[in-house]
């Protein structure tokens, strides 16, 4: 089951459980698209696999399987 994070571990940026802006690699390291994209080139900085959207959770699920609230910022610094 993802975490489903609620901001990007770069920017801190928040990121709904519906957003369609929320991208993550095989171990949901979660970020925004900006720094997926531009900031890491599709690399994820953590484990070096590629980023996907992240899938949205159904809204009536929320109540049994809630999206986490546990804040993961660890930016990373750019070379």
């Amino acid at each position: 089951m993802l975490e489903i994070r609620p901001s990007c571990e770069q920017c801190n940026k928040a990121l709904s459980y519906n957003t369609t802006d929320a991208m993550i690699c095989t171990f949901e390291c979660t970020y925004c698209k900006e720094c997926a994209s531009k900031t890491f080139k599709n690399t994820c900085p953590n484990c070096g696999g590629n980023f996907t959207q992240r899938p949205i959770r159904p809204k009536h699920l929320l109540e049994n399987y809630p999206a986490s609230t546990t804040i993961v910022f660890k930016p990373k610094q750019i070379k």
